[in-house]
């Protein structure tokens, strides 16, 4: 879909993040936007800690920055508990489960309401299994479908601990079939409003096509099929 999406590959709310996650504050125009953290993937891990965390990164950035606690399929498909992401300026889906935020969003009300809010101008933003699930495809344990919120794009989070030319093999069946994969490193994202892909943070992100790689840094610009 057209809008504002951030992809990033993780270690989200590390002070490591602050440039990142300030561009991001930076984008919305207003002085001081809401900020919506969304802890379902880490459900089964301390998710009030991933909350908080957010919170207190977003606060400290200037802006007004709350919690959504939809850490299941029931939460996300609650009309009352689901209602505040029509307030949001930022939505920001956390790290953890990619397989359990995937099942907790596919086809929820949640998904509905914040796809509804990037149509008006948010920015959706995902961490890790919260970038993962955006895709199209993604891959953990095995290749499966996603949510296609990105069409055409599948995310490797953490890729700072991967071999580039190892996941070239591993994903050469996927490029072959037309899809573009992103290895985003943590600390490290992308951010597109439609137009192409600009990179922010600490380290690269590596686009995988049919046969080769390119890596690109913080304010280089890539563009996906």
């Amino acid at each position: 879909m057209r809008g504002r999406i951030a992809l990033v590959g993780g270690d989200e709310f590390q002070p490591s993040c602050r440039v990142m996650d300030n561009v991001l504050v930076e984008m919305t125009e207003i002085e001081r936007p809401n900020a919506l953290i969304i802890p379902t993937a880490a459900a089964a891990e301390r998710p009030m800690l991933a909350a908080q965390n957010g919170i207190r990164q977003f606060d400290l950035l200037g802006a007004r920055a709350s919690s959504l606690m939809a850490l299941n399929s029931a939460a996300a498909d609650d009309e009352e508990l689901t209602s505040v992401v029509d307030g949001a300026d930022i939505i920001y889906l956390t790290g953890g489960n990619p397989t359990h935020l995937l099942e907790a969003l596919e086809g929820s009300l949640l998904l509905r309401r914040m796809l509804d809010a990037v149509e008006r101008g948010a920015i959706l933003a995902g961490s890790s299994a919260g970038a993962m699930v955006m895709g199209e495809r993604m891959r953990f344990r095995q290749w499966g479908d996603a949510l296609r919120v990105v069409p055409g794009v599948a995310v490797l989070p953490h890729h700072e601990r991967s071999s580039k030319s190892q996941t070239l093999r591993d994903v050469s069946v996927q490029t072959a079939e037309g899809l573009t994969v992103l290895g985003i490193d943590g600390a490290t994202g992308c951010v597109s409003d439609g137009d192409g892909w600009r990179v922010l943070g600490a380290g690269s992100v590596t686009l995988y096509g049919a046969g080769d790689w390119n890596v690109y840094r913080a304010g280089e610009y890539f563009e996906t099929a």
